[in-house]
């Protein structure tokens, strides 16, 4: 970790040539799920844009070549894998490369323009990265923001803003360490929420942030929460009577008012809501946060309690919200580093804490890897290499793909 500071704040002082890498204008890091989303989060949440960092995680090449044009020459990769044989990351960082070599960078100089953070250097070595940052094979993914992996995030909030963040993680691991059960926010959030699955059996649970700058909270703890404990059998191999982890979704409000919030208050399922918001904002205009705060305070009563109307009302079914809809409110004095490693820590601990009572693995994720294997035996077909045959459904797509692609070669 020193040595990560060490080469961020090196890079937000223009100093990059000291610590054997290029004066960088710009940062991109190239990195999926794990290697994206939490990072990603926390730079676009408290990023100063001292220097600028810019995030590529999909292998559609449509992500790299609209940021492209926007890079300077100046710009340096951070290469983000655990394994370091992702194959999205890995096809994204020979593009990086290719798209140096176009700009005029020599050979010589391209290892300059990289920097590695992986748990496998030894895969990692051949790349040529003139710096790597290796963390521990046990860091999974999803978990791993606070280590080498938030690179990125210690080049957008500086050394200080970084170890912030970690003191709030910490702070929250020490309380759910040490706070008694019938005060432990992770075990109080985490029982709540397995509660809602498992008693009242609702299948989805909405994630709405107050704040702007927290638009991607949703995204992560959907990858947090369903690739955890998105599991159909325990630690013995049973399988599992009832799920545990629902659907994770959502977006920022008010936003959210004027679009699924109708689902909320009056659709069929019930669906849980985690509301979420600063109560100090970092701008001036107050009116704002006051509209703000006494929206996410309506709705949460809203869903309680409902609505009843008079009899006489010739539209009071289409009128009435049935309440007793769940909700919980969760508000932080402000945004800031410290709150915001704390808030991420309490979700992984009550992540955990759901895998306990269901008594399953939240550190794997075995279901990945089988779309893996079929899309590493899809490309040669899609390449007209191969003979090897599949499903119909497969197959006869595959046959639309090269009909379409046969007919543009010919136009």
């Amino acid at each position: 970790r020193s040595r990560m500071l060490q080469i961020t704040e090196a890079l937000r002082g223009g100093r990059g040539s000291e610590v054997g890498l290029i004066d960088a204008r710009a940062v991109v890091n190239l990195g999926i799920g794990g290697s994206d989303l939490g990072p990603r989060l926390v730079c676009e949440a408290l990023g100063d844009d001292r220097l600028p960092v810019h995030f590529v995680a999909n292998v559609d090449g449509h992500a790299f070549a609209r940021l492209a044009p926007r890079l300077p020459r100046e710009t340096l990769f951070v290469v983000t894998s655990k394994s370091f044989s992702t194959r999205e990351t890995l096809l994204n960082a020979d593009s990086a490369r290719q798209w140096l070599k176009g700009q005029g960078v020599a050979d010589a100089e391209l290892s300059r323009h990289f920097v590695v953070c992986t748990a496998r250097p030894d895969r990692a070595e051949r790349f040529g990265a003139a710096a790597m940052l290796p963390f521990a094979e046990g860091v999974g993914g999803r978990y791993s923001l606070w280590s080498t992996v938030g690179f990125a995030i210690a080049v957008a909030l500086g050394a200080t803003g970084f170890q912030d963040l970690l003191a709030g993680a910490e702070a929250m691991d020490q309380h759910f360490l040490q706070a008694p059960a019938a005060r432990n926010l992770p075990v109080l959030l985490g029982l709540v929420h397995a509660l809602d699955r498992a008693l009242w059996h609702c299948p989805t649970r909405a994630v709405v942030p107050y704040d702007e700058r927290l638009a991607l909270l949703p995204a992560f703890l959907q990858q947090l929460e369903m690739e955890s404990n998105g599991k159909g059998v325990d630690r013995r191999q049973q399988p599992l009577g009832i799920g545990v982890a629902p659907v994770v979704w959502g977006g920022v409000g008010t936003d959210g008012q004027h679009a699924y919030f109708q689902s909320l208050h009056q659709g069929v399922d019930v669906v849980p809501v985690d509301f979420l918001a600063p109560i100090r904002p970092d701008h001036a205009l107050r009116e704002h946060h006051n509209v703000l705060l006494a929206n996410l305070l309506a709705q949460s009563a809203a869903l309680c309690q409902g609505q009843e109307l008079p009899p006489e009302d010739p539209l009071r079914a289409a009128r009435a919200c049935p309440g007793g809809r769940p909700s919980t409110v969760l508000l932080l004095d402000q945004l800031d580093a410290h709150s915001l490693g704390a808030l991420l820590a309490l979700y992984e601990h009550k992540v955990f804490v759901q895998s306990v009572v269901a008594g399953i693995n939240p550190f794997d994720q075995w279901g990945v890897e089988l779309g893996k294997a079929i899309a590493s035996q899809i490309e040669p077909a899609l390449a007209g290499e191969g003979e090897q045959r599949f499903d119909p459904t497969t197959e006869s797509l595959l046959r639309r793909i090269r009909r379409v692609r046969a007919d543009s070669a010919i136009q």
